[in-house]
């Protein structure tokens, strides 16, 4: 019963981060929050690998495969999820990143020689892609407008968490994911500063007290913390179970930000959400699927939004 109460709680959490982002990223622009973000992580997720005596990896093959998550799975998801989000809701945007899966089995399968798109992962990434075409008919037929740039972002989000998952299968597998996890955000941190100090001059910003709870909160408790209870889960209970909160973000993130956003639930958004959601179940039928941060930890990979 514990473990299924860190589930939906860890489910309920990373639904949640979209709803942080949304407002954060309305007064803090998208290189500073994401500077803010991972760098106040980091820096919670280094406090906690010092205390299991935990040290960095000195040898360069490592740091590069590091660095290169810091790219995919931290520099490009989530300054294109802030922006993405200035422009579409926290729960669409939570839809669109569910389709992470997808894109990953088809990465895996041209980048990896033991993953191959059978005939069941086939159908599932159509049904994914129909889910996301759902969304997109009502932009297109009012043209190219920013909103469909917004959900564009966000898509190419998911496709980059995707190929975060492939590059911490082939390098980080084994590593401690406190280290993995610490390294990551702290390369994203290092990269998204020169961006922050050219272009959003964050000294003279003066976002209100709701914005940076909402920074502090992503920070802490959708990064640092979700990342110690969704390793605690693939420890105690296994990849297959913990994948299931796949199947709860982008329901509790449709949810959060109906309650406390006011956002009003499209049936485009209930039918896409029902197609990503079976696409991404057939297409982790024959095997436990990678999750959405991606970090490697005893054959499991996962991403967060």
């Amino acid at each position: 019963m514990f473990a299924w109460t860190i589930l939906l709680s860890l489910g309920a959490i990373w639904g949640a981060s979209y709803m942080f982002i949304k407002v954060g990223g309305a007064e803090i622009p998208p290189f500073t929050f994401v500077e803010g973000r991972t760098l106040i992580a980091a820096g919670a997720l280094y406090a906690a690998m010092r205390l299991r005596a935990e040290k960095f990896p000195r040898d360069l093959k490592t740091w590069r495969a590091l660095i290169a998550m810091g790219i995919f799975n931290g520099v490009i998801p989530y300054t294109l999820i802030t922006w993405g989000e200035t422009h579409i809701s926290s729960g669409l945007a939570a839809i669109l990143t569910a389709a992470m899966p997808v894109f990953s089995v088809i990465i895996a399968h041209f980048a990896t020689r033991d993953e191959r798109i059978t005939l069941p992962k086939t159908l599932g990434i159509l049904v994914g892609f129909i889910g996301v075409s759902v969304l997109f008919l009502p932009e297109l037929r009012r043209g190219l407008q920013i909103e469909f740039w917004g959900e564009f972002g966000i898509v190419v989000s998911a496709a980059s968490y995707a190929l975060a998952t492939i590059i911490a299968r082939k390098n980080l597998m084994g590593m401690s994911h406190v280290v993995a996890s610490t390294g990551q955000l702290a390369s994203t941190a290092a990269m998204m500063l020169p961006f922050s100090l050219l272009f959003n001059n964050p000294f003279a910003l003066q976002p209100s007290p709701a914005a940076i709870f909402s920074l502090l909160t992503l920070a802490l408790l959708g990064t640092a913390i979700a990342y110690i209870l969704y390793y605690w889960l693939i420890e105690n209970t296994g990849a297959t179970r913990t994948s299931l909160v796949t199947y709860l973000i982008p329901i509790t993130g449709v949810i959060w930000g109906a309650l406390l956003l006011n956002e009003k639930i499209e049936i485009e958004a209930i039918v896409a959400m029902v197609l990503i959601i079976a696409g991404v179940a057939l297409v982790n039928r024959q095997a436990a699927p990678a999750i959405r941060p991606v970090i490697a930890s005893r054959g499991a990979a996962k991403q967060s939004p």
